[in-house]
């Protein structure tokens, strides 16, 4: 087992939790992964563990999670299941001292995050959420064209168009994420809080903001279209247009999930739906933006980028962008979309809690 206390050397031997859907991006990514090696895959369907184990060459399965962390003794956990188990999960590490990078939602409720995130605080554990969509490369690039004035000293507007077109008949979500359709809290829960959190990476904390939520599929339980505007505490303006009815251009709707415009007072950066990124400084023509990204895995390669980020931070000891505490503020905001919808009216952050 490496040694965490110091600057960790060698290989890290990890674990997953949960064998569903999302957890081959996982996988795959850890198979690929400099600094890490996964040592076994939990989940209560065992013939579902064993499946992913001898598609991505893991040694060992288990049904039992604390089995599995007593008899493999590994140094970190990846939790890769439905927010409900997340508690419980968390806290089973925690109490065997293991950092754990932990899928969101990390929590069904704002309250039963806080306690995530208070618990490994109270243990002197390590907390990661695997929030990757601001590991996506196109993300990465454009807060770096930010940083070096690209479209200026001060920062306009965010703004992001998302259609996902997976969400419009009346078997909507069965094939991929069937429970899905009986969340309550659907668009913003699962898939809003990826852009309030990348929005807060591009722009910094926000402020305040107003919201405007509907069902346009009558076949499901919970919201699948927002309106979302945002005040940054810059002075800037966010804007979110999202739902996953309507279907995108993009013949690859869940690569960039839609479109973002970003304005300055010098100039604009776009994304497209393909990846393309372009800019235009005021009063010259629009110019492509020339930077790489894999066509493998999830969006971007994202899962990889997010996960090396966690060994890196775990080996040299450096805050994880999107630990426990500091994820908390992206969900604050969340808790602040939904009252704004509830009350139709503006939300400040401060009035929110945040």
């Amino acid at each position: 087992m490496a040694d965490l206390g110091g600057v960790a050397m060698g290989v890290l031997k990890g674990v997953v939790v949960g064998a569903g859907y999302f957890s081959q991006f996982h996988l795959d990514a850890w198979s690929r992964i400099e600094g890490a090696q996964i040592g076994a895959v939990c989940d209560q369907d065992l013939d579902a563990a064993a499946a992913a184990a001898d598609r991505f060459g893991i040694e060992s399965t288990y049904a039992d999670f604390e089995q599995m962390l007593d008899r493999e003794r590994p140094d970190f956990v990846d939790i890769v299941t439905r927010p409900e188990s997340h508690l419980s999960l968390v806290s089973q590490a925690a109490e065997r001292s293991l950092p754990v990078i932990c899928q969101k939602a990390l929590a069904p409720t704002f309250d039963e995050a806080k306690q995530i995130v208070n618990l490994c605080d109270a243990a002197r554990v390590r907390l990661m959420v695997h929030e990757n969509f601001r590991f996506q490369p196109w993300y990465r690039e454009l807060r770096r064209q930010i940083d070096h004035g690209a479209i200026g000293d001060r920062l306009h507007s965010v703004s992001f168009q998302c259609r996902t077109g997976d969400g419009w008949g009346t078997d909507a979500y069965l094939d991929r994420q069937p429970y899905f359709r009986e969340m309550s809290r659907l668009l913003v829960f699962e898939t809003g809080v990826h852009f309030v959190d990348t929005f807060r990476f591009l722009a910094g904390e926000i402020s305040g903001v107003f919201a405007s939520l509907r069902r346009w599929n009558s076949a499901i339980a919970g919201e699948d279209c927002a309106t979302v505007m945002f005040d940054f505490r810059s002075g800037a303006a966010g804007l979110w247009d999202g739902n996953r009815y309507n279907e995108p251009t993009s013949a690859e709707a869940r690569l960039t999930f839609g479109e973002a415009l970003i304005e300055g007072n010098g100039g604009s950066l776009r994304l497209r739906g393909d990846g393309q990124l372009t800019w235009q400084r005021l009063g010259e023509p629009v110019r492509p933006i020339e930077y790489s990204y894999a066509r493998r895995g999830f969006a971007g390669d994202c899962v990889l980028a997010t996960q090396q980020h966690f060994i890196d931070s775990l080996r040299a000891e450096t805050p994880f962008e999107t630990a426990g505490r500091e994820y908390l503020k992206t969900l604050d905001v969340v808790e602040g979309i939904y009252r704004s919808a509830e009350s139709r009216r503006y939300v400040s952050m401060e009035e929110n809690g945040g």
